[in-house]
């Protein structure tokens, strides 16, 4: 640690006397300053011990002395060295009561040492605490070298980082997920940080913050060396870090950052692999697919699997998902298998798996976003998910996931999974600016002659077609006569110029009826 006033006391070879202050002697010692000044104030920067003789001062005088202590106590002097035997035969009476009254320090020097064997051993000892500190660092950075290079992941070096600090460390990922933590108690800690972390990652990488207080001081580091952060490590302290403890920080980032960019170019030869791997599914060869899989994809395709297709809506909302899912299944051990397609990806993913689980949790928060911020053009992502698949129908999966995406984009929503179609109504698909004007145009001259006046053509087709063509039901519901109803009919035919004796005109007159009225009901 660096020389307090205590140790220059305690030094031998100087022989100071405390005259005023005792109980701040822990205080620590920057530097050691002689100056007669009268007002040296503009000269310091804090933490010196000022050496005097009072060449300059009326160190007799009470009040002057008590503007001057005042003085150098505000700049943050840690002390005041007066020698004797100089001007003064002894520390003056009035120094002493000011120095007392101000809470400063005040060593009495004597006329045997100089001031400049107080400034050598000052020097000597903020080297010593030097050299001790950059010591102490090598060897911090040599225990965490060995420990990444251990091969047992981040836990070892975690470990070895907080116990260098005297703290706590831990690792997160991408999307802000604490991945390990040391001592274990720290992850509860590291957690309430996410927030800090995620706005860390939209930082330029380096960056680094400081939150929490003097009590509860955490650093965050962000790692990586790119357009965007790649992780972030935490470190948890009860004050500011000091020069040993610094240097392992800066080793620890280091390290993890080349593991991290070792990591991104290991996944993109995965990501090779598991290209070649789509292909031969895409194209109907299960077994050839699952003989290049080998270790690293076989798991997957021996169980029930998800295909989903991601589109970005911005500029790295794919990257952001694709991060935050792999980051799933890597805390649970999961196989994933990533093709990029420029602004889109293509994942296969553990059916019921947590990859899954997350990437849902995703599009749902995009989704709550989006309505606040303006609609879905907010969401960073637009995703299709398929049924659950093997690899005999991956291409049907596809398909699937494709059908799902398009739905997804025109209902405005961030994730559709194929089962929402196949389960619900065909209705919601229609809504599309194009079935509409395909709408309005088919009923157009329906409308125009019921606006005449002449009759309730729209009401009575909708009647009959409900009924499925059953004049007595129909007319009933209608309140008329069933020959009335067989008239009316009539008239749409004439009007429309089809018969509605074919099965593709009344379904798709029905389907215009349904596409109206659903935007006229939006618009009420």
């Amino acid at each position: 640690m660096p020389p307090t006033l205590a140790s220059l006391v305690q030094h031998s070879a100087l022989k100071l006397t405390v005259r005023a202050g005792a109980d701040r002697l822990g205080t620590p010692v920057r530097w050691a300053h002689a100056s007669e000044l009268a007002d040296p104030v503009p000269y310091m920067d804090g933490g010196e011990l000022l050496l005097v003789t009072a060449t300059n001062l009326d160190a007799d005088d009470p009040e002057s002395m008590r503007r001057y202590v005042r003085r150098l106590a505000g700049a943050g002097v840690a002390g005041v060295g007066f020698a004797v035997g100089v001007n003064y035969d002894d520390v003056p009476a009035a120094l002493v009561a000011a120095a007392e009254e101000a809470g400063l320090p005040l060593l009495e020097v004597p006329r045997r040492t100089p001031f400049l064997a107080i400034s050598k051993a000052v020097s000597a000892a903020i080297a010593a605490d030097q050299y001790r500190a950059v010591t102490a660092g090598f060897e911090a950075q040599r225990e965490l070298t060995k420990a990444a290079l251990a091969g047992d992941g981040p836990a070892e070096l975690l470990a070895r980082l907080a116990a260098h600090i005297d703290g706590w460390a831990a690792l997160y990922d991408t999307s802000g997920a604490v991945l390990a933590a040391a001592p274990d108690w720290a992850a509860r800690r590291a957690a309430r940080l996410t927030p800090d972390v995620e706005r860390l990652r939209d930082r330029p990488a380096p960056a680094s913050v400081v939150v929490g207080d003097s009590e509860d001081r955490v650093e965050l580091q962000s790692l990586g060396t790119g357009r965007r952060a790649r992780g972030a490590l935490a470190v948890g302290t009860g004050g500011a870090l000091g020069t040993a403890e610094r240097y392992a920080v800066h080793s620890a980032v280091a390290l993890l950052t080349l593991t991290t960019a070792r990591s991104r170019s290991l996944q993109g030869a995965e990501q090779r692999l598991g290209a070649a791997v789509l292909r031969m599914l895409l194209a109907g060869q299960p077994d050839h697919a699952r003989a290049v899989a080998g270790d690293l994809y076989g798991g997957l395709l021996d169980a029930p699997f998800r295909l989903l297709i991601a589109e970005a809506t911005a500029p790295t909302g794919s990257e952001l998902l694709t991060e935050t899912m792999e980051a799933a299944a890597a805390r649970t051990g999961e196989a994933l298998l990533v093709v990029p397609e420029a602004e889109r990806v293509v994942v296969l993913a553990a059916d019921g798996g947590s990859a899954v689980a997350a990437c849902a949790a995703y599009a749902e928060a995009q989704d709550d976003r989006a309505p606040r911020e303006g609609g879905a053009e907010d969401s960073d992502v637009v995703v299709g998910l398929s049924a659950p698949s093997g690899p005999i129908a991956v291409s049907a999966a596809y398909k699937q996931a494709e059908q799902a995406l398009s739905v997804a984009r025109r209902r405005g929503r961030a994730l559709v999974e194929h089962e929402e179609l196949a389960a619900g109504s065909v209705l919601p698909l229609l809504a599309d600016d194009a079935v509409r004007a395909f709408a309005d145009g088919m009923l157009r001259a329906l409308y125009e002659h019921d606006a005449k006046g002449r009759g309730d053509l729209v009401a009575s087709l909708r009647a009959w077609l409900s009924r499925h063509g059953q004049w007595d039901a129909a007319a009933a519901d209608l309140g008329v006569h069933r020959h009335t109803l067989r008239y009316r009919m009539r008239r749409v035919e004439e009007i429309l110029g089809r018969s509605l004796d074919d099965p593709d005109v009344r379904m798709e007159l029905w389907l215009a009826l349904k596409t109206t009225a659903a935007t006229t009901t939006a618009e009420d």
